[in-house]
C-alpha cells in the first residue's frame, strides 16, 4: 500500500515514536523510508545581541547530523532508507519533499522541540496535515505513569 514513506523527525519523544510507527510500516509494507530533519535556525535576537554565529551555527548543523545519524541506526538493515536534512524552514522543505520525493505517506511527531516556538509560529505537523498532497500520519508519543501522576496531582 505504500511504497516510499518520509519520516520527519527532530530527536523528540513524539518524532522517536513516529519513527518506530514509520519502520513497523516499512517491514510489513516491503517500503522505503525517507528520514528527514531541518537545521535550527537561530533566533533574530541572536543575530542582534552581536554574538558571533559561526559555533551557534555549527552547534545546530551538528546536532541535526546527530539526529539524523541515531534515527538511521534504529532502522534495521533490510528496509532501505535515505537521510535529508535541509537548511530551509521545515514547514516548506517537507511539503516541497513531499512532492518531489513522491512519497504516499508522511508520518510526524504531533509535537517537536520547542512548545514555545510552536506556539509562537504554528504547529508544522498541523501546517503538514493541511497541505501536504499525500496522507499524514501524526504519532503522539507514548506518556510515561510518571508524567500523567504529576499531570494528575497538578490538576487537584
Amino acid at each position: 500500500m505504500f511504497h516510499n514513506i518520509l519520516v520527519a523527525i527532530d530527536g523528540s519523544p513524539h518524532a522517536d515514536q513516529a519513527l518506530a510507527h514509520a519502520i513497523d510500516l516499512a517491514e510489513c509494507e516491503h517500503s522505503r523510508l525517507t528520514l528527514m530533519t531541518a537545521v535550527a535556525q537561530p533566533p533574530a535576537t541572536y543575530f542582534m545581541a552581536g554574538d558571533p554565529t559561526g559555533t551557534l551555527i555549527e552547534d545546530a548543523l551538528a546536532e541535526a547530523e546527530a539526529i539524523l545519524r541515531r534515527a538511521r541506526d534504529h532502522v534495521p538493515d533490510d528496509v532501505p532508507v535515505t537521510t535529508l536534512l535541509t537548511n530551509d524552514p521545515i514547514r516548506v522543505a517537507l511539503i516541497r519533499q513531499i512532492r518531489q520525493g513522491h512519497h504516499d505517506l508522511v508520518v510526524m511527531g504531533s509535537r517537536g522541540r520547542g512548545a514555545v516556538r510552536s506556539a509562537l509560529l504554528g504547529s508544522v505537523s498541523q501546517h503538514v496535515l493541511h497541505h501536504s498532497p499525500a496522507p499524514v500520519l501524526i504519532v503522539h508519543a507514548e506518556r510515561s505513569a510518571e508524567v500523567e501522576g504529576l499531570e494528575a496531582a497538578a490538576a487537584a
